[in-house]
């Protein structure tokens, strides 16, 4: 099985380093590629002086697109899985090989890392906690499945996933939506306990004042591909 960890990072000169150097020692099964989206802190530059794998994107396409980037790099090379890793340091590798086991062994098309299952480690702070809670019903009102943490970046696919997301894949704030496509396939979506940990350095791209336009553009986005599904059923 060919398994590759995306890494999308704009920024995360403080804490790239650190998070490559403990997905070689943790994952060394895996493969990696960095998708260093135009940063401007000197990210890129810190890659290539350490020898990483990485892609640098010409413009910053954002947290959609250098994802998807990584996906069109899986399909394109053949690999049975990928993951993605954040660059901020948040997602710990330790986690990788029991979500590849629970890939393969349960056939499923999505493996999420989830930080709610057992409640452990870094949980968001308060109000994101409510406005993921507020996603999670509303995937189950649009699928009828329930996902615990369907903002969590750190989600595992299997090989037709990849080729979904290789050429559909949301542009900003990727994760409730694409989650959502991957239930109305049909498809199989399984969550793991995962210790979730605080970021090591960088930004969040999710700030106060991009918090409303968060809520609104992804709801009407979950609620398009709810209401696209239906309207394909009808015909």
């Amino acid at each position: 099985m060919k398994k590759l960890i995306i890494i999308p990072a704009f920024n995360e000169s403080a804490s790239i380093v650190r998070t490559v150097e403990e997905i070689r020692a943790q994952a060394p099964e895996f493969d990696y590629i960095v998708i260093n989206d135009c940063s401007t802190d000197g990210t890129g530059k810190l890659c290539h002086q350490r020898g990483f794998h990485v892609i640098d994107l010409p413009l910053n396409l954002g947290i959609g697109g250098a994802v998807q980037t990584g996906y069109r790099y899986a399909r394109d090379r053949g690999y049975d899985m990928a993951v993605q890793v954040d660059g901020d340091g948040q997602h710990d590798p330790m986690f990788l090989r029991e979500m590849a086991r629970e890939l393969e062994r349960d056939q499923a098309d999505m493996v999420i890392g989830s930080r709610f299952l057992e409640k452990k480690g870094f949980q968001s702070s308060a109000i994101r906690r409510v406005g993921i809670r507020y996603f999670t019903r509303l995937i189950r009102l649009a699928t009828g499945q329930t996902i615990t943490d369907p903002t969590s970046g750190l989600r595992m696919v299997g090989k037709r996933a990849i080729a979904l997301f290789a050429v559909h894949y949301p542009e900003d704030y990727p994760e409730p939506e694409s989650v959502t496509a991957v239930l109305k396939k049909g498809w199989k979506v399984k969550e793991i306990p995962v210790i979730m940990r605080e970021r090591k350095g960088g930004v969040s791209s999710i700030s106060a004042k991009r918090s409303v336009y968060y809520m609104i553009k992804v709801t009407l986005a979950i609620l398009i591909e709810w209401i696209r599904k239906e309207d394909e059923d009808e015909y």
